[in-house]
């Protein structure tokens, strides 16, 4: 059997308390894999650490315990391998959208001249429906524009993989919506593999191909695993309409609800 495309195995971290001995694990012995083109989503409650996980992946943190290995390297340090989505947007604020863009392009394309930048720039922006912002200031733009120039600047560096953190949390449920639509087709297009926190479980029905539920912290770990087979087409507006829809999110909802607490067995995929 192949190895995943991301492998976690054993993982956890543990903060030092006030006399400078580490304090129990937030979480420990999470381990699981995520195929290549694969979208992830996490849920669990505040506490468990799934931001933390997602801090390690994307190098700015670091296990107490545990390997991740991804693409086949073990990952220690940033690296523009991974594309990573904050709530906050982390625009540069004196910069126009295209300029925010066309910074995370030249940092991985340093040969690349002005006007290939600007091509592959304006090519993302426009993908997320921005092309007539190009010019346009972080100041001058909404919330949910300012989170489709993050997506933007993530996706046109090209990783090979993408972590989300909560980026659609702040917004309107309109707004939301529709960049959640955007999301799942961009990411069909480019078999992008992602790896997603949220706590909204019909954003995460509607956008990965498998659910990670964990259990409350400390000592958090990976309880379930939920494959996700619904129609691969599906939007935000057709998901209320799928056969088993409500199967799988009443399912979500009673782990969040009931079994967090008390898992009756963690799995390792």
């Amino acid at each position: 059997m192949s190895k995943p495309f991301l492998d976690i195995h054993s993982l956890a971290k543990r903060y030092p308390q006030r006399d400078g001995n580490p304090g129990p694990p937030v979480f420990d012995e999470v381990s699981f894999g995520i195929d290549r083109g694969q979208f992830v989503c996490v849920i669990g409650h505040s506490g468990c650490g799934k931001t933390t996980i997602l801090n390690i992946l994307a190098g700015i943190d670091h296990a107490s315990e545990g390997v991740v290995i991804m693409d086949g390297r073990e990952i220690d340090g940033p690296s523009l391998e991974r594309g990573v989505v904050f709530q906050a947007h982390a625009l540069l604020p004196w910069l126009t959208a295209l300029q925010n863009v066309a910074f995370g392009v030249r940092s991985r394309w340093p040969e690349y001249s002005r006007d290939k930048v600007r091509e592959h720039s304006v090519r993302y922006l426009e993908m997320v429906g921005l092309g007539h912002a190009l010019d346009k200031k972080p100041s001058e733009l909404s919330g949910g524009m300012k989170q489709r120039v993050g997506i933007a600047r993530a996706f046109a560096i090209q990783p090979k993989m993408l972590l989300l953190d909560e980026p659609f949390g702040a917004l309107d449920a309109l707004t939301r919506g529709t960049i959640q639509d955007e999301l799942r087709r961009i990411v069909r297009a480019t078999q992008q593999t992602v790896f997603m926190i949220t706590h909204d479980v019909d954003e995460a029905i509607l956008l990965s191909d498998r659910i990670l539920l964990m259990s409350t912290g400390p000592h958090a770990r990976i309880a379930e695993s939920v494959d996700i087979d619904l129609d691969p087409d599906r939007t935000r507006s057709s998901l209320h309409h799928e056969p088993r829809y409500y199967d799988i999110r009443n399912h979500l909802v009673d782990f969040l609800v009931d079994k967090a607490a008390h898992p009756k067995e963690t799995i390792s995929s």
